[in-house]
């Protein structure tokens, strides 16, 4: 059945790979990111390879009156959302706690965590009107183990493991699924922006080792979506073969 789908974050890494991976099985798309030309370019590319209908909407998730205005606004076709994907998330920086930059916290707390409640908030409303729906949150490996430098990306992620089980046990008597996906390393646009723009730094990340690609992770998320009404998985951690925690890797 036809579901529409809104993923934040999607114009590039697991947000984009994720909307794709919806498109392609005939859904209606919602997708939302701050880069309007990369969104424009793949509501283009979603409804040429996969004749679905697509709603970009340009605006950032840390932005309070942003998301109350894009969700409160919506189209009377598109309000019944079926699924929200909070994507979007950054890691910036790799310092340890003493040497922190304070605008690097603030953008991790208010996209990781803030983002995530504001279009929790706005979104889950419309799933408890109709007694169902689905919330997918994407987490990391960092909101289960916390490691050297990441201190606050681990907190706001930790964040994201706790509310994910909170949101769970608040609308479960709503018929509403909640779900955690938590990936481990992977090779997206990540390590870009956490070494801001120093490609040499960040190629550095996967080097002896094959890591996540952003089509694996949309693969479980889709997954999680397919299974009978009854049955839910409230949480997922993904990992490349090579990994077995945070920190440990077989590299070659």
């Amino acid at each position: 059945m036809k579901k529409t789908v809104l993923v934040t974050g999607a114009t590039s890494g697991f947000g984009k790979a994720i909307a794709t991976r919806f498109a392609k099985e005939g859904n209606d798309m919602i997708i939302t990111g701050r880069r309007e030309a990369l969104l424009m370019e793949l509501s283009a590319e979603l409804r040429k390879k996969f004749k679905v209908e697509v709603l970009s909407l340009c605006f950032d998730v840390r932005d309070l009156e942003e998301v109350e205005f894009a969700i409160s606004s919506l189209p009377e076709e598109w309000k019944d959302i079926d699924v929200l994907v909070n994507n979007a998330g950054l890691a910036v920086g790799l310092n340890p706690i003493h040497e922190g930059v304070i605008d690097d916290w603030e953008r991790m707390i208010d996209t990781n965590v803030k983002g995530l409640l504001y279009m929790t908030r706005f979104v889950a409303p419309i799933m408890v009107s109709r007694e169902k729906g689905h919330i997918i949150n994407i987490g990391s490996v960092a909101g289960k183990e916390v490691y050297p430098m990441g201190n606050v990306y681990c907190g706001s992620k930790f964040a994201v493991d706790a509310i994910t089980k909170g949101t769970r046990i608040d609308l479960v008597t709503h018929n509403i699924k909640v779900t955690h996906v938590a990936p481990g390393a992977a090779d997206t646009e990540f390590s870009l922006v956490r070494f801001k723009g120093d490609k040499v730094r960040a190629d550095g990340v996967y080097k002896g080792f094959k890591p996540l690609q952003a089509e694996d992770v949309a693969e479980v998320v889709y997954y999680v979506t397919t299974l009978p009404a009854h049955v839910s998985i409230h949480d997922i951690v993904v990992m490349p073969t090579a990994q077995a925690s945070a920190v440990n890797f077989f590299k070659v």
